[in-house]
């Protein structure tokens, strides 16, 4: 945190009061005798004075979080990737209320590898394969692959089963995410998102569905699945937004990130893995499962 150049401080303390409303004076005072906050010279303490245009550093408590009540099973490792398959429910990096239940530190900490990265994402709500570099002198030759689109992505998904639909089918659509707004638009333009879909069985109303991105949009299965009307069993955001609490674990996303396939920039060799995860069979499911739809 960089310091005002001008302002009515004295000390560093009092501009933290005014700067972080939030945070209360008396947790402020117990993070500067525990010595947690840190300027050029060393600890700030409750009267080192102010200095304008000046750095500290300090770590933010770390939020109250819901534990995920589920394992993140490990598919592949070696010395260059770990291949994880994450439950629903988990996010992939830390950001805002989830830091420590998500699948980065998790692997982190049960492996022991200090430097693992994600060479790409899933969002929270999605289940399936996710691969990790475990050597940050790695890191960009894998995530290179994903934004170049050179990694094959096949998901599965559980939705209605609509028989007037003509499958399979590409849909083409410009997709638009902006900052701050949950969910993802389509809106009028040049295509900016493609997905290939496949109707695998049907029975008792349901489908499962094979989707194969052409492209990354930020929801893009669940938003063209929606689309089409079909949403994905399970989904709180398409059609309509959801509100449902974090400790709210009854109704998973029933989307999987189930292979990918890819050539190693490494070594050279042709990658494929597989999820061992399972999305539930047709005839398991019923609509009022997913009343949320």
């Amino acid at each position: 945190m960089r310091l005002p150049v001008e302002g009515p401080w004295a000390t560093i303390r009092d501009h933290l009061v005014d700067r972080i409303p939030k945070l209360p004076p008396q947790r402020l005072d117990q993070m500067l005798a525990e010595g947690r906050i840190v300027g050029q010279d060393g600890p700030v303490t409750l009267v080192t004075p102010y200095r304008p245009g000046t750095f500290i550093w300090f770590h933010r408590d770390l939020p109250d979080e819901v534990p995920v009540p589920f394992e993140i099973g490990v598919v592949h490792r070696d010395e260059h990737l770990v291949v994880a398959d994450k439950p629903h429910f988990m996010a992939t990096i830390p950001r805002g209320r989830h830091v420590l239940e998500t699948a980065l530190v998790r692997l982190r900490r049960d492996l022991d590898l200090p430097e693992l990265s994600p060479a790409h994402r899933l969002d929270r709500l999605t289940a399936g394969l996710l691969i990790f570099v475990v050597n940050r002198e790695h890191r960009g030759a894998y995530q290179t692959l994903f934004r170049d689109r050179k990694v094959r992505k096949v998901y599965e998904a559980v939705a209605r089963h609509d028989p007037g639909l003509t499958l399979p089918t590409t849909v083409r659509s410009r997709i638009v995410k902006e900052r701050g707004i949950v969910t993802a638009q389509e809106v009028a333009g040049e295509p900016n998102a493609r997905t290939r879909i496949e109707l695998i069985e049907h029975a008792r109303g349901l489908g499962r569905y094979r989707l194969l991105p052409e492209t990354g949009r930020t929801h893009q299965l669940r938003v063209h699945m929606s689309g089409l009307g079909i949403p994905i069993l399970g989904d709180r955001f398409y059609p309509v937004v959801t509100e449902t609490t974090l400790d709210d674990f009854s109704r998973p996303l029933q989307l999987l990130a189930r292979t990918l396939e890819f050539t190693d920039p490494i070594t050279g060799e042709l990658r494929r893995f597989e999820s061992r995860l399972k999305l539930r069979n047709c005839d398991q499911h019923t609509l009022s499962e997913f009343s949320i739809l």
